[in-house]
């Protein structure tokens, strides 16, 4: 696991030091790289790529980046792990290839030499990769299946830039710092920026499963070559058939049991976020199952009941005998990390689990170097009350005042816990399209964005989530919106929460769920293997009962967050007021401080039901502080 960067400047004249600016950087990437650095530069074309390493694999020199192979032709910088190295490794040797190291950096550079870009189809694992070619004198990056590993490059007047984070480019003496506004637009209307946009003019998010090839003369091409959308068509070849269902569950098994064990391979200890939900309690039961030593654990709760699940947690790891450690998160945690958060997060990230996500990491970095997460089973297995609550609506398997529907059960805790979702549920009713449903339950500021940001920075077209293959549309609507959350929503707000969160304290998060051979078999499998008239995660609950009883996981879903709106209104509130000064909003001038004023004096009134609002206003000010000073 590390960090990298690197540019490519076709317009350099010699106005500043190459190996100076690649330095800074590579170093402003050193929370994620603590153990090792290095540079490579070819002068003769203002080229550089840099790395900051966290030792994970072959915790010996021999595992230094930037890596070359054994004729200087093929440069690596990466960041992530290929965990069937081994296998291909061995495939290597038996070709004739000759290795120094045990580290799967190697084996990428040899797999490339010997296959091409189509050794990415034999790749396990999560990655950005940046290979220099010399023979070609092409420069390569690429991004894992599911983007789980950050890669953001900058294109503008002749330079050409990489990162794992974008703050490296403003090292660079010809970056130019301006605002996007499809990014800004982005950021309030969902929380998060999904690419190919970021927060700055002119920088771009890999999409995953692509890479991206420039050549000598400044040229820039795209290519899949994985795509998620093409695995869901698989549906339309199976949604016909008898499938057994206790042959599914046992195909199932293997293949997480598979996944999981690959995601132990380390040179350095190895532990799991158990949050007492399904998918972490999967992950961790399949594991201390079917492994003979002790699994580490780690669990945060909240001081406030409704948003505390540790102790089913607790009850969990004592079943299954794991090293269990406990933490709580405090308003007093809060309040430290809040004001770090841009730090933390280089673009607007309104996610606020990003505070606990970020506590747990540095508790379980005391104690390991790697952690496993429960990461992705929402979005493939049917986790999130949206999707259940929208398949009544769209089967009419509901009635408003039959006390025995689920839906309607929902609607009268949302009542009482949260009326903003309430009357979210109740519009997403009378809307028509799909794509309308899905864009406004996952939709924070809509029509008063206009309102929010001052004419320079507006964006006046619409951004949806677009699914590119007509046939997909064919797709049970519940279908397309798990499609639409995975290719976005999860790597753009929760891989980017858990990434930094962990990558801030040098702890290296694995995501065992998205192996590409677990989403393979489940993502087409048809709706009654997901869902239950009650919740989602039907095969894997079946699943789990084999291994943890009912009775510690068979309970309402709990969302992973914080109690945002009862801090927001006590002990964050002087933070707030001051972020939210007339004099801080007005300094950065983006916003328009009378909205600003309306939404903050309506929250503290109690009369704004859309408590995020407030959020975004403050995370943005927050970042704006930082980055834009």
């Amino acid at each position: 696991m590390c960090r990298i960067a690197g540019f490519w400047d076709f317009n350099y004249k010699g106005e500043y030091d190459l190996e100076n600016v690649l330095t800074l950087m590579r170093d402003s990437l050193k929370h994620g790289g603590p153990d090792d650095a290095g540079n490579y530069i070819k002068k003769e074309l203002s080229l550089g790529l840099a790395n900051r390493r966290l030792s994970i694999l072959d915790l010996s020199p021999l595992g230094h980046q930037p890596m070359f192979d054994d004729k200087n032709e093929i440069i690596v910088v990466f960041n992530g792990e290929i965990y069937n190295f081994q296998e291909i490794k061995k495939e290597l040797e038996s070709l004739g290839y000759k290795f120094k190291s045990n580290s799967d950096t190697e084996v990428i550079i040899y797999a490339y030499k010997e296959w091409g870009l189509d050794c990415l189809s034999r790749f396990r694992g999560m990655f950005a990769i940046a290979i220099w070619d010399q023979r070609k004198e092409e420069l390569i990056l690429i991004r894992d299946r599911m983007g789980v590993k950050p890669l953001y490059y900058y294109f503008k007047d002749g330079l050409f830039m990489f990162a794992s984070e974008t703050r490296a480019f403003l090292e660079h003496p010809k970056f130019k710092k301006e605002i996007s506004k499809e990014g800004l637009f982005l950021f309030f209307r969902y929380g998060y920026i999904f690419y190919p946009y970021s927060i700055w003019q002119n920088v771009y998010k890999l999409e995953p499963g692509s890479y991206l090839i420039v050549d000598k003369n400044g040229k820039i091409k795209k290519e899949k070559y994985w795509d998620l959308e093409q695995v869901y068509k698989k549906y339309f070849e199976i949604k016909d058939q008898k499938l057994d269902e206790n042959e599914l569950i046992e195909n199932l098994e293997q293949i997480l049991i598979e996944s999981f064990k690959l995601r132990l391979v380390s040179d350095v200890p190895v532990g799991i976020f158990l949050s007492g939900g399904i998918d972490s309690s999967t992950v961790t039961a399949l594991l201390q199952k079917n492994i003979s030593q002790k699994l580490k654990t780690f669990t945060i709760g909240f001081y406030e009941d409704k948003y505390d699940e540790s102790k089913w947690a607790k009850k969990i790891a004592e079943y299954l005998g794991t090293d269990h450690t406990e933490i709580f998160c405090s308003i007093n945690e809060a309040l430290e990390i809040t004001p770090k958060l841009p730090e933390i997060y280089d673009e607007p990230f309104g996610d606020s689990s990003a505070i606990p996500t970020h506590l747990v990491s540095k508790i379980a970095r005391e104690k390991v170097k790697v952690i496993l997460s429960g990461d992705g089973g929402d979005e493939f297995f049917g986790g999130y009350d949206k999707y259940w609550v929208y398949r009544f609506i769209l089967e009419k398997k509901f009635l408003f005042n039959e006390k025995f529907s689920p839906l309607f059960n929902l609607i009268l805790k949302l009542k009482k816990e949260d009326p903003y979702r309430i009357e979210k549920f109740l519009k997403l009713i009378k809307l028509r399209s799909n794509l309308e449903k899905f864009s406004y339950i996952s939709s924070c500021f809509l029509d008063d964005y206009r309102e929010l940001v001052k004419n320079d920075f507006l964006f006046n077209k619409d951004i949806n989530f677009i699914l590119n293959n007509q046939k997909l549309n064919n797709l049970p609507p519940v279908m397309q919106w798990m499609l639409t959350d995975a290719k976005y929503y999860l790597p753009e707000d929760i891989l980017t929460k858990v990434d930094r969160a962990s990558m801030a304290v040098a702890l290296e998060t694995r995501e065992p769920l998205l192996d590409h051979k677990i989403l393979e078999f489940v993502a087409p499998l048809p709706l009654k293997y997901k869902f239950t008239k009650n919740s989602g995660k039907y095969i894997l609950k079946k699943l789990l009962a084999k291994y943890i009883p009912r009775e510690l996981f068979e309970r309402p879903k709990h969302g992973f967050g914080i109690p945002q709106n009862e801090w927001l209104k006590k002990e964050l509130k002087n933070l707030v007021e001051e972020i939210l000064s007339e004099e801080n909003v007005n300094k950065i001038g983006i916003l328009n401080y009378r909205y600003v004023k309306e939404i903050k004096d309506s929250f503290y009134a109690n009369k704004l039901k859309n408590h995020f609002k407030i959020w975004y206003l403050f995370i943005f000010q927050l970042w704006a502080n930082k980055w834009l000073n």
